[in-house]
This record gives C-alpha cells, sequence and structure tokens, in this order.
C-alpha cells in the first residue's frame, strides 16, 4: 500500500506552477518585461566587461599584498560565477513577472521588528542596506515619474497589487535581485560594495529611460494613454552601458577610461612576471651583438604571411618556429641580425600560452578546438595591435573567442558536423579572419555583432522548446503524483477484500480515470474529490452480503444515486461507452441478486406467524421480480480477491525503482548533487566510447527527477536525486565550467607565472 508521504506531496504540485503563470499575462506586458530582460542583460554583461578593469585599478592603489589578494581573488570569482550571476538576475525578473496574476496563499505575515532583532544585524548587512537605500534614493530622486506612471498601468492589467518598491522593475526589487545573484560570491564587503556602485553605474542609471520606453509599450496598448511623462534625460555615460532597449551588439565604443595608463600597466604587470622568469623558468633571449628588432608594422607583415598560409591541423604547426624560420630568410637577405622586439616578444609568449590552455581545456569539444585553434595568428595581430586586449574583458576579440567557446558548450563530438548549423557558423568566421583580417580590429567587431544575432536565433529556439519541456515534465509530475493519490485510495478500500470482479474492474479501470481527472483538476481537498471516494465507497458497500431488512432499505435508497452518480463520473471521464454499459448491465444483475437474498428469510417461520404477518411480509417483498437474463448474469458473476497493490500507469510507462543503496544526508555524492544548479551543464560518460553533454534544464521537487537537455532544449535524460549521487560516486559526471574561455585562459597562464615566480624565489 502507498505511503502517506507519497500523499502528502501532491499538495504541493501547484506551487512549482510557477512558469505557466506568465502565459496568464497581457500581451503588453509580457512585451514590456522582455524589452527591460534585454536592457538589463545587456547592462550586466557591460558591468562584468568593466568589473575588471575597476577592481585591477584600485588593486594597483592598495597599500598592502593582503588588501591587494583580496581584490585579484574578487576579480577571480567575479569571472567565474558571472554567468551564473547573470541567469539568477534575469530569472528573478522573469519569476517575478510570473507571479503579478498569482495570488499568494498562506505566506506568512511579516514579525515586528523588535530592538533585539535589530541589534542582531551584522555591520556588514547594515553598510550593504545603507549603499542599496543610498541607490534607490537617487533613482527615485530622477525618475519617480515614470516608474509611478509604469506602477499605475501595471496596476490595470495584473492582479497583485503593486507599488514603486514591490514593482518587478522597480530600483529597490533590482537592486534585491542583484544581491541575491551575488549570494555566491565569497568577497568582503569592501569589496562587495564596490559590485554594487558598479551595478549602480551600469545598470541603475538608465533606469529612467528603461521606464519611460516602457510606459510607451504600454501606451501603444492603450493602457492609461492620459498618463503624461516628461521625456527622459539622456545618460551622459558611454554607450557601452547598453542605455537603449534597441541597443545593437555590434556597439563597441569604449569609455575613453580604457586607454588610460592603468591599462597599461596591467599588460606591464605580465611584462615583468616574463621578465623575472625569464633566464630561469623561460628562456632568456639570446640575441647577437648585431641585432636591430624589427618594428611592429613588420611583425605585422610576416604574421599575415603566416596566416595566409596557416595548416588546417593546429597542432602540425609551430608558430614561434616558422616565425624564427621568416626572420632567418630576412636576416640572411639583408645581411642583418632581425629579431623581434622584445614587448613583441612578450605578446607572442603570452597568446601562446593562452592557446595552449584553450587547447587543453577539457570543456571545449575537441572539433572547436581545431577551429579556435586555427584563430591564434589572427589573435596575436590583435594583441600586437592593441595591448589592452589582455585587460579589457569587452575588448571584441576577446567577447568573440568567449561567445564561440559559450556556444560550443553544448555540442558534442558525435553531431554530424556537416549539417551542424553552429559548426559551419563558426568554421565561416575563422575561414573570414583568416581570409580577411589584415590590420583593422574592427572585423572582430562585425564577425561579434553577427555571430551574437546568430547565437541569439538559436538561444531563442532552445529556450522556447526547453520552456516546453520544463512544462510538459511538470505537467508529468503532476499527473504520476496523482496517480499514486488515486492508487492509494484504490488500495486503500480494495486490498484484502474479496469482491465481484466486475467492481473490482470497475474501479481500477474506469472509476480509476474519474478519479484521477479530479485529482489534477480540483486537487484532493476539494468537495469533488471527497463525493468521487464516496461514490467508490457506496458501490464498493453495495455489493457486499447484507441479512438484515435495515441495510435492504438503506440500498434501495442508495442504488438510483449510486447509479447516476457513476454515469456521470464516467461520462465525464469519456470511458467508452460500450464498456460502460456492459459494466451497469452486470451491476444491475448484483443489485437485483443482493436484494433477493434480503427478501428471503434465513430460517423457517412458525405457521401461526405467517399468517399473523403476513401483511408484513408482503409489503417487505421487493416488487421486482428477476429476468432470467440478469438472474443468469448474477450467477455468473466471480469473485475475486484483491491480494496485490493496484499500481496505475500511463500507456507506455514503466515505474522505475530507486536504486538500492543507503547514503548519509551528509554524504559528498548528494552534496555534489544537491550542488547541481538549474542551467549547469555536465558531461556523463556513458560507456568507455560515448559521451553525453546536457544541461540540467529543471528540479522537478514533487517527483524528485532531474531533467537534462541538450544545446537544442530537447529532454535527453531523467535522472533521481540518487541516481545522480551515484552517477557522481563512479565519476560518471563530469561538470563542465561554463566560466569565460579567454578569461579562463589569462587567469591560468597568470597563476602559473607567478607560481613559476614563487618556487624560483625560494
Amino acid at each position: 500500500m502507498r505511503t502517506d508521504a507519497k500523499v502528502v506531496h501532491l499538495k504541493a504540485a501547484p506551487e512549482q506552477k510557477q512558469t505557466s503563470a506568465a502565459g496568464r499575462l497581457p500581451v503588453a506586458l509580457i512585451s514590456v518585461r522582455d524589452k527591460a530582460a534585454q536592457q538589463l542583460r545587456l547592462a550586466l554583461q557591460t558591468l562584468f566587461d568593466n568589473a575588471d578593469d575597476s577592481l585591477f585599478e584600485i588593486a594597483d592603489r592598495a597599500t598592502s599584498n593582503a588588501e591587494q589578494n583580496a581584490f585579484f581573488e574578487a576579480m577571480r570569482d567575479l569571472r567565474m560565477k558571472r554567468r551564473g550571476i547573470e541567469r539568477s538576475f534575469l530569472q528573478q525578473v522573469f519569476e517575478s513577472f510570473s507571479k503579478l496574476n498569482q495570488y499568494e496563499i498562506g505566506k506568512p505575515a511579516p514579525q515586528e521588528a523588535s530592538f533585539e532583532s535589530l541589534a542582531l544585524v551584522q555591520n556588514d548587512e547594515l553598510e550593504e542596506s545603507v549603499a542599496i537605500d543610498t541607490m534607490v534614493a537617487k533613482v527615485m530622486s530622477r525618475a519617480s515619474q515614470p516608474l509611478s506612471h509604469l506602477t499605475t498601468r501595471m496596476n490595470v492589467l495584473v492582479s497583485k497589487k503593486l507599488d514603486d518598491k514591490n514593482t518587478p522593475l522597480g530600483p529597490q526589487q533590482l537592486c534585491q535581485y542583484f544581491l541575491e545573484a551575488c549570494r555566491s560570491l565569497g568577497v568582503e564587503i569592501k569589496v562587495k560594495l564596490i559590485i554594487l556602485k558598479l551595478f549602480e553605474r551600469y545598470v541603475l542609471t538608465d533606469l529612467e529611460q528603461l521606464y519611460a520606453e516602457a510606459n510607451q509599450v504600454l501606451v501603444a496598448a492603450n493602457v492609461l494613454p492620459e498618463l503624461q511623462s516628461a521625456q527622459p534625460r539622456r545618460s551622459s555615460r558611454p554607450a557601452t552601458s547598453g542605455n537603449s532597449l534597441s541597443r545593437s551588439g555590434a556597439e563597441f565604443s569604449e569609455p575613453s577610461s580604457y586607454v588610460d595608463s592603468g591599462v597599461q600597466e596591467a599588460f606591464g604587470s605580465l611584462q615583468a612576471l616574463l621578465s623575472e622568469l625569464r633566464g630561469s623558468a623561460l628562456p632568456a633571449r639570446n640575441l647577437p651583438s648585431d641585432a636591430i628588432p624589427i618594428s611592429s608594422n613588420d611583425l605585422m607583415r610576416l604574421l599575415s604571411h603566416l596566416q595566409s598560409r596557416a595548416p588546417l591541423q593546429v597542432d602540425e604547426f609551430d608558430l614561434q618556429g616558422q616565425l624564427e624560420q621568416l626572420l632567418h630568410r630576412v636576416s640572411t637577405r639583408s645581411g642583418k641580425s632581425r629579431v623581434v622586439g622584445e614587448v613583441d616578444e612578450d605578446v607572442i609568449n603570452l597568446v601562446s600560452m593562452l592557446f595552449e590552455f584553450i587547447l587543453d581545456d577539457r570543456t571545449l569539444p575537441d572539433s572547436f578546438k581545431a577551429l579556435i585553434g586555427r584563430l591564434q595568428i589572427p589573435v596575436l595581430k590583435v594583441a600586437v595591435l592593441d595591448k589592452t586586449f589582455f585587460s579589457r574583458g569587452s575588448h571584441p576579440a576577446r567577447r568573440l573567442l568567449n561567445e564561440i567557446a559559450s556556444a560550443a558548450m553544448g555540442w558534442a563530438d558525435q553531431d554530424e558536423v556537416q549539417r551542424d548549423s553552429l559548426y559551419q557558423k563558426i568554421e565561416q568566421i575563422v575561414a573570414r579572419l583568416l581570409n580577411d583580417f589584415v590590420d583593422d580590429p574592427a572585423i572582430f567587431s562585425e564577425l561579434l555583432a553577427d555571430f551574437l544575432a546568430f547565437t541569439g536565433d538559436e538561444r531563442r529556439r532552445s529556450e522556447l522548446l526547453e520552456q516546453r519541456t520544463r512544462d510538459a515534465e511538470e505537467g508529468r509530475a503532476r499527473a504520476e503524483m496523482a496517480r499514486q493519490e488515486v492508487e492509494h485510495a484504490l488500495n486503500q478500500r480494495l486490498l484484502g477484500k474479496t469482491l465481484p470482479e466486475v467492481v473490482v474492474r470497475l474501479l481500477q479501470e474506469a472509476w480509476s480515470k474519474v478519479l484521477l481527472l479530479t485529482c489534477l483538476k480540483h486537487g484532493t481537498q476539494s468537495e469533488q474529490w471527497q463525493a468521487a471516494l464516496a461514490t467508490m465507497d457506496d458501490l464498493i458497500w453495495s455489493v457486499a452480503p447484507h441479512e438484515d431488512l435495515e441495510s435492504r432499505a438503506q440500498l434501495l435508497e442508495l442504488v438510483p444515486s449510486l447509479l447516476k452518480n457513476l454515469r456521470e463520473g464516467l461520462v465525464s471521464a469519456a470511458f467508452d461507452p460500450f464498456s460502460t454499459s456492459d459494466f451497469f448491465t452486470r451491476l444491475e444483475a448484483l443489485h437485483v441478486q443482493t436484494l433477493q437474498q434480503l427478501n428471503q428469510p434465513t430460517k423457517p417461520a412458525p405457521a401461526g406467524e405467517l399468517l399473523d404477518h403476513s401483511d408484513t411480509a408482503a409489503e417487505q417483498k421487493l416488487e421486482l421480480p428477476p429476468r432470467e437474463d440478469i438472474a443468469n448474469e448474477a450467477a455468473s458473476q466471480a469473485m475475486v480477491e484483491v491480494n496485490e497493490e493496484i499500481v496505475l500507469l500511463a500507456p507506455g510507462e514503466t515505474r522505475e525503482h530507486e536504486p538500492e543503496i543507503n547514503l548519509d544526508d551528509n554524504d559528498e555524492a548528494l552534496t555534489q548533487v544537491d550542488n547541481l544548479r538549474v542551467g549547469s551543464w555536465v558531461e556523463f560518460q556513458e560507456d568507455e566510447e560515448h559521451k553525453l553533454r546536457c544541461k540540467l534544464a529543471a528540479v522537478i521537487k514533487p517527483t524528485g527527477k532531474y531533467i537534462f537537455v541538450n544545446r537544442t532544449g530537447m529532454k535527453v535524460l531523467e535522472k533521481t536525486r540518487m541516481g545522480l549521487a551515484i552517477e557522481f560516486r563512479r565519476d560518471a559526471i563530469r561538470l563542465l565550467n561554463d566560466a569565460l574561455l579567454f578569461d579562463r585562459a589569462l587567469e591560468s597562464v597568470i597563476g602559473n607565472l607567478r607560481s613559476l615566480k614563487n618556487n624560483n624565489g625560494r
């Protein structure tokens, strides 16, 4: 018999229905949400692109090594977690919209603040709170009118009462979304306040424009057009902040701060590391006495020559060796020893180290390693032209590499390369750079904008299919929990009992469908559910043996309403009418047989009693003479004992049993499972030859199922929590690092150089 624990989960199932509510939002409000999310996403990207520069400059002015290391660690943490923060922030924006037409039931009332509770607020939290209050006040000082108008218009469209503090796009809510998204950052309050300042600069600064455009969308939908808002003041900040909803991905104008001394110092720090290691961990520059360094322009021409002759297989190409051969030929021809200048040689070494990391990276599929490896010379040329390439996260060449790697995350090597649109697109980009890039880095901006448009279309399609997959799985979960609820109700009433076969079949094959639909539609706390259970109880009682005359009267009164309820239930469930007719014919025979048995005296009565009470006996006798066919039908009814649990399965479904393994709650494998987050990419080792890359799309809480999809959004795998733990224990799952590829490569190179420096200093 099913345990009560399985019944309880079903009651919580409606709480999972968060994503579907967005479908009930008015079209105009969906448009506001999507356009605002697009602007916020671009603004967040700009924030993170600039975070490295800001933190690096602050770290450079640090007064101690510990303080400087704290900022460097913060830079690393931000780079590793930026995608998760962006995803969490936007997810909260979408969820806040999805709840606008939902009533919050059972929400506990906020506790009144006491002096004791206020005293518990930590200093860090207090500083954080003060910073947010200040940021919100600044936004309200310049954008209170458009925000108020937006809130008023939204209140016309949704059932939830909104004000400027709890509206989804209000500054208070956006700050809370960002704080919640940044919970995973292991940084101290000083660094967190700097990150909040960046959020104010790159996200909150443009809210006035966002509110104005959102109001325009609602006015176009004829929502309170009489409300007139003043035109927003245009932000004086550079275009990189993404201050327009229609901002194109092709815009890459950078603030003047990017070309200041701080950026040059970033490359200078790398040069200093290389200089200290040269001659010890790195080869020394053994130059002839008459060596003459070539100019950067001459180096660009040599690299272009090599670029036009680069082979398809990067592992067969030694860039530095080929460059030395060219220089040797030039030296022989001119009669003078020509060498690469020290600065340019440092650039060559750094780019070589970066590509060594990229080609060894396990996250990047092998097929894409071959493509990206062919970009080494174009990337080297960009770095020679522009040293900010190493320090500027928003550099178009860096972003292009990062976007390519990000798009390739879910690609499987066994995919058909020639038919895969993503592979073909990246192949076109590589070919374009190798053929057309000479010395104008603007081509990277052009290709980046084109690639972002391409991946944007693919992402929208995959997100749509992914959402459909989630909705379908949530529907399956609700149906599964409802089936378990129905199984519990059936087994509770039938298990261990002996009943006519027709009744058992009626309940298991037909009435179970009525119960299932009632449970899904109305829930187990509804009157409809209780009525369906009562009908089932009445049916079972009506075919049970009865020997007293009181039961006869009760049965006579019950049968008409019972048959009516049964017919209405089966019709509502669209049960087969022919099977329904057969059931009722057999059921009628059973009821007639039961009533006839009640009319027969259990023992002979004395003759006097028969005479004295003949009138009473006549009154008690049933006035339904049995037809011969009904009598024969009743006589042929088989009795069955229900001695096995009833299990209801959907067509083609099998009920998988949980693996028989007991793990402690603090087991490392279970901890790894619990640390998985929706959106995480993983690689399953299916067998010795085949691997499956997929993304965790949803965790269906009522059933505990983990749903994985491929890069197109199609479901490819379903696991339980325990099943995943077993996979982790046998090392069959590998988490894929979705941090930015180039940033990881640069971090690795810097870390290796520092490690070599420390080892040599011992």
